[in-house]
């Protein structure tokens, strides 16, 4: 069995309402200043490698893509692990959008559609599992946090591969899939519409990427195409919650990239729209710990 890749090339997603975009996001599939036709060629390189041995447990890829590249949503046969050394994204399946900065990874088992957004460069370091071994792992897909001992375990099997020592590659195999059951999962996720209106999709875009307060309900419905009242049912009839507690939810999984990263609390708020102190509050408030120790 091969891979399945529906379409893969980049392109344009609605522009957001211009604002503070502390991740870096276009709002676009294209890179800035880059023409369609070097999308393409990206696309191609976004390819996977091939599968159709299933006499080898594991296949690993590694990658770099540039920020603003999308990467349209497409499924494989085999079981893959996401993971990058360095840089963000976004990865959106069907029912779910979960970014993804360093220290995290995404499982997605096998026949699950995903497509992923390149929110600053990415240093990617993908394997994929064949179908019977991806089948001992979780078959839901899971954000998973990447411990020093597992990174280390990825970085390996991508470098190095089968490298004509059987004895020491399987060991390898053998503790990253150890590690990967063992390793903490991540419960911050994002509900996405699931055959919902297009005004929808595209407002849940725009707030992906730009999920500042300082822009208004209203900007966010007219640049969708669609009344505040029909968005805001809208929203509530596909997602199960208000506007306002769904951009929350995105701005908290925003804040959780930005703290792993490194930036400061102050600067996290001031991109979100709030005061350092407000912004706490509220964090404390659904997380139920200050962001200055989220981390520990």
């Amino acid at each position: 069995m091969v891979s399945r890749v529906r379409h893969q090339r980049a392109v344009s997603a609605p522009s957001p309402p211009k604002a503070k975009n502390p991740l870096g996001l276009s709002g676009g599939g294209h890179y800035h200043g880059r023409s369609p036709l070097i999308d393409v060629l990206l696309m191609a390189l976004a390819a996977p490698p091939d599968l159709s041995d299933h006499a080898v447990p594991v296949q690993p890829l590694a990658r770099t893509y540039p920020r603003g590249l999308y990467v349209e949503p497409h499924s494989h046969d085999w079981g893959q692990l996401l993971y990058a050394m360095s840089g963000v994204m976004w990865v959106e399946t069907p029912r779910e959008a979960l970014v993804v900065p360093p220290q995290r990874a995404v499982w997605l088992p096998p026949g699950v559609e995903h497509g992923i957004r390149v929110v600053c460069d990415l240093q990617m370091r993908n394997i994929y599992l064949r179908p019977a071994l991806a089948a001992t792992l979780d078959s839901q897909v899971q954000v998973i946090e990447v411990g020093g001992l597992l990174r280390e375990l990825i970085v390996t099997l991508v470098d190095q591969g089968d490298n004509g020592d059987t004895a020491y590659y399987d060991a390898v195999v053998g503790l990253a899939l150890l590690e990967l059951h063992r390793a903490r999962r991540s419960q911050i996720r994002i509900a996405m519409p699931v055959d919902a209106d297009r005004r929808l999709i595209n407002a849940c875009q725009s707030v992906m990427a730009a999920p500042s307060l300082e822009i208004p309900f209203e900007q966010h419905a007219e640049a969708a195409g669609a009344s505040v009242r029909t968005l805001a049912r809208l929203f509530q009839s596909n997602l199960g919650m208000g506007f306002a507690e769904w951009r929350r939810q995105v701005q908290l999984a925003t804040a959780v990239a930005e703290l792993i990263q490194g930036q400061s609390v102050s600067g996290i708020a001031r991109s979100l729209g709030y005061s350092p102190s407000s912004f706490s509050d509220m964090f404390r408030r659904e997380l139920g710990v200050a962001p200055s120790n989220y981390l520990g």
